[in-house]
């Protein structure tokens, strides 16, 4: 028996379209871009857009639960988000933990495992402390992993897995002639995660922002017109029904041509 509580419907009382689960993206990574925009827009501090941003989170969360989809990764701050002001460093320091903190329960109910991916270095301890209190408890679940990207660097990320390559060559852990593509991938943040399928970025921005850069090699790339806090599951419903209309070669090719000047 399912331990785990399904989220509750949309309040629209719209429901996510039936798609062929063989075409969906298993995962889908997450530029929640224009909470500042939609602040300034209604004469708000900025703090107020990331506010607003949490419930857009979840509930576009609760849409790819909805339609299946194992693997979400969220972009909440970035390495290079340390050159914003102090005072909204600071406010995204804190609220990045009070939302591990608050949604908790949520996570647990919904059958959601947290993890994280990002550098310590310079990332406050007490958000440290409770991304992996987050990591910790729900280690179990098994609905969706939600991977929160806090001080991460897609760059960065490589840099570092190439760093830890060089030390394990150094000490005799590994030999340089045998690195593939597979053994960067276990030096990453997160080895187990799979390849980005869908890349959404909300706010209408069209620029990867360096985000998951190894992952999302062959991602399908959707740029949606709709800033950060006014998405909700219906959205990523949309983008994903546009996403499984894709024809996803990977760098293959058909020849569609037919007959005597087929070449």
């Amino acid at each position: 028996m399912n331990r785990f509580t399904p989220p509750p419907p949309h309040p629209s009382g719209e429901t996510a379209p039936v798609l062929d689960p063989a075409l969906l993206p298993r995962h889908v990574a997450l530029v929640m871009d224009g909470n500042g925009r939609w602040a300034n827009e209604r004469g708000l501090p900025r703090t107020e857009g990331h506010r607003a941003g949490e419930r857009a989170l979840m509930d576009v969360v609760a849409g790819a639960i909805d339609l299946g989809i194992p693997y979400v990764s969220a972009y909440a701050f970035s390495t290079e988000n340390w050159k914003r002001s102090p005072s909204e460093v600071a406010f995204l320091m804190n609220f990045t933990g009070d939302v591990m903190a608050r949604q908790l329960l949520t996570f647990q109910e919904w059958g959601i495992r947290i993890r994280w991916a990002g550098r310590r270095p310079r990332l406050w301890g007490s958000v440290i402390k409770r991304l992996e209190t987050a990591e910790r408890e729900t280690q179990d679940n098994t609905v969706l992993t939600l991977t929160m990207c806090v001080n991460y660097g897609g760059r960065a990320e490589i840099a570092d897995a190439a760093a830890a390559m060089a030390r394990d060559a150094r000490e005799g852990r590994l030999k340089p002639g045998s690195i593939t593509e597979d053994t960067v991938q276990q030096y990453l943040d997160e080895p187990t995660l799979p390849d980005v399928d869908m890349f959404l970025r909300s706010s209408g921005e069209q620029r990867l922002s360096n985000f998951m850069l190894w992952q999302s090699a062959y991602a399908e790339l959707v740029f949606l017109d709709v800033l950060w806090p006014d998405m909700d599951r219906r959205v990523l419903w949309q983008a994903v029904q546009d996403y499984v209309e894709r024809d996803r070669r990977y760098g293959g090719a058909v020849d569609r041509l037919a007959g005597p000047d087929a070449t």
